[in-house]
Formats: C-alpha cells, structure tokens, sequence
C-alpha cells in the first residue's frame, strides 16, 4: 500500500453508518487501503457549501456511496458535482449488496477491499 491518502466521503446522510463502516475498515490492520476521512460531519448551515469545497480541494479524491437514499439526497448530488469541477477523481461504490441505485454520471461498483484499495492506490 502506499501512503496514506486524503479521500472525501459523500453520501446521503441517511447512510452515515454506511460511512462509519467504511471508516472503521480503513483502520483494521488486516484491510488493505488506508485513508484519511474528509467527509463532512456537521449539519447544513449557511457556510457548508464552502467548508465542503474546502476539504474536496484538500482531498486526493472521493468516494461516492450510492444507495436509494442517494436520488433525494442534494447534499450529496452537489458534493459529487463539486469533486467533478475540482477535477477530483470519484470513485462511486455500492455500500449494500441489495441495493444497486444508479447515480447520474457514475458508474458504480460493488464494494470490496481490492476496488476501493486499488482507487486509493492510484491516487
């Protein structure tokens, strides 16, 4: 593996367990991808907009957990669109085995070790 990378999480905030596995995974011993959580913990307020730019531009890249809640979440759909204008590269992972929801303009795969070590990787 190789450095550990800044990586911006976004998702629906309805899956923030979702976004506290795939923490909790980064930091087993035994997973194979390492990171530094960028995601955005605090509650819309009038500056969220700016504080979300701020840690994209200061991430290597993002990750995207798609899931249903995904097609109503506006939080998450401008996250997504603000990685692309920073030209950050996204990668958008299905978090659930049951729930295969398509997001505009990504392409989702299945989560797994080796996908999300690989993206890491490349970084």
């Amino acid at each position: 593996m190789a450095d550990k990378k800044t990586i911006f999480v976004a998702f629906p905030i309805e899956d923030e367990d979702m976004r506290d596995l795939l923490r909790g995974q980064a930091i087993n011993a035994s997973t194979p991808f390492e990171y530094i959580d960028m995601s955005v913990r605090e509650a819309y307020d009038s500056g969220w907009k700016d504080k979300v730019r701020t840690r994209i531009r200061r991430s290597h890249g993002v990750i995207a957990l798609i899931t249903k809640n995904s097609t109503t979440s506006s939080g998450q759909k401008w996250e997504v669109e603000c990685a692309k204008e920073e030209g950050k590269p996204i990668l958008a992972i299905w978090p659930k085995s049951d729930d295969r929801t398509s997001f505009p303009g990504l392409t989702a795969k299945p989560w797994s070790h080796p996908i999300i070590a690989t993206f890491i990787d490349s970084l």
